[in-house]
């Protein structure tokens, strides 16, 4: 029997959800980690730990597969990150001690890994004609969503349903196998595959677009540190400021980051990158400095306007990173330019979620927000700064060629 392909609209929603669930993923342990903490007796360096090996495994996958959807086709590579996901969604169902919840987490960046860069390429592909300069806002915008659905379904059910540490994981688990039933109907890759057969290879930049590439890297680590804070700490900073066990409530706060992401892609579309980075920088530094204060103050008020603004620099510094890679990168270098940004950000989000875990659990919470706002900040004035420098060297290779 033939197998059914679907058109481009369904493709491009099926593309994008695949985008969701990389978020969907990462995310939906937020909310258990202080379940686990009272259940395991757990530190909170330990639970970031549990948050950190998830782009550990990410970058090491990407570094060995980067390029692996350039040969076997987006589709065939994002049914194997797929499946990956949901291995490491059911372990987390069925972990009966924390080292299974390291296993599941690994399993989780595996997924991650493989199907991140294909995917977002994926959406490029099968935007409308003409409208590919869109696709960083559906992107940005899939991600959002994806965040949304880990806070709120995963609260609820943390909250108001049986097995709290579980459900929401077999729940997750469902949704992956009827995404992978999904992704099996969408078209095969059609663009040039390279020659020769696949060996693995360190994702790479295409000659020319280095300047592009590193100020979209700095971009897209700045939104992925920001999100690593929320993530990571963001369930116990709610707790604290919230005063609120109900793990419904602390996903709201949580949620308000997804949801602020979502509604900022919306007045970006048709905007430059450049005014795109700029917004989000300004954003981040004045919201990540505003999180600090909450942390301080205990002000419920401060703390929902700091994730507002987070979560608005969160979309606008992934959409501005994202779209100068799909408006200057080749069309066959767009999942192997993605996976090196990739590569990049996770690697960072890493290294952040870990120390600041370190620092919370050795100086205290409030503390280790304030690193993390000076991280978020240096990072979102580099941005600026070399999208800058990058601009003013476009335009004087022009002029040079015009000399000669």
């Amino acid at each position: 029997m033939r197998r059914m392909v679907f058109g481009r609209q369904a493709s491009f929603l099926v593309a994008a959800a695949v985008v969701a669930h990389t978020i969907w993923t990462s995310a939906a342990p937020t909310l258990t980690y202080p379940l686990y903490a009272q259940e395991w007796h757990l530190t909170t360096f330990a639970t970031t730990a549990i948050f950190a090996i998830y782009p550990v495994f990410v970058v090491l996958v990407l570094v060995l597969f980067g390029n692996l959807s350039d040969y076997i086709g987006r589709r065939e590579t994002m049914l194997l990150g797929l499946l990956a996901s949901a291995t490491g969604a059911f372990i987390f169902a069925v972990a009966p001690d924390v080292d299974w919840i390291f296993v599941g987490r690994a399993f989780m960046g595996v997924g991650v890994g493989l199907s991140a860069g294909p995917s977002a390429a994926a959406v490029v592909e099968f935007s409308a004609p003409h409208k590919t300069s869109q696709a960083g806002s559906a992107t940005a915008a899939a991600q959002a969503i994806g965040m949304m659905a880990a806070a709120l379904i995963g609260g609820a059910l943390i909250e108001y349903a049986p097995l709290p540490t579980r459900l929401n994981f077999a729940v997750l688990t469902g949704v992956l196998l009827l995404l992978m039933a999904a992704t099996w109907h969408l078209p095969n890759h059609t663009a040039s595959r390279p020659a020769g057969v696949w060996r693995p290879k360190v994702p790479s930049i295409p000659n020319g677009l280095f300047a592009t590439f590193v100020t979209a890297t700095a971009a897209v680590t700045s939104s992925y540190v920001l999100g690593s804070m929320t993530l990571s700490l963001g369930a116990q900073v709610a707790k604290d400021v919230v005063s609120s066990s109900n793990a419904l409530v602390n996903g709201g706060t949580i949620a308000l980051f997804a949801l602020a992401s979502a509604v900022a892609t919306a007045p970006a579309r048709g905007q430059s990158a450049t005014r795109v980075l700029l917004a989000g920088a300004v954003i981040a530094a004045i919201s990540a400095t505003l999180l600090a204060t909450a942390t301080v103050t205990h002000s419920l008020a401060v703390y929902t306007v700091a994730q507002v603004g987070s979560g608005s620099a969160y979309s606008l510094l992934l959409l501005g990173g994202l779209s100068l890679i799909n408006t200057h990168a080749p069309v066959t270098h767009w999942a192997t330019t993605l996976s090196a940004l990739f590569l990049v950000a996770y690697l960072a989000q890493a290294v952040v979620a870990l120390s600041l875990g370190k620092i919370a659990t050795t100086i205290g919470l409030a503390f280790a927000v304030d690193v993390g706002v000076a991280i978020v900040t240096v990072l979102a004035t580099l941005t600026v700064l070399l999208d800058l420098v990058r601009r003013k060297a476009g335009k004087v290779r022009p002029a040079k060629a015009r000399a000669h």
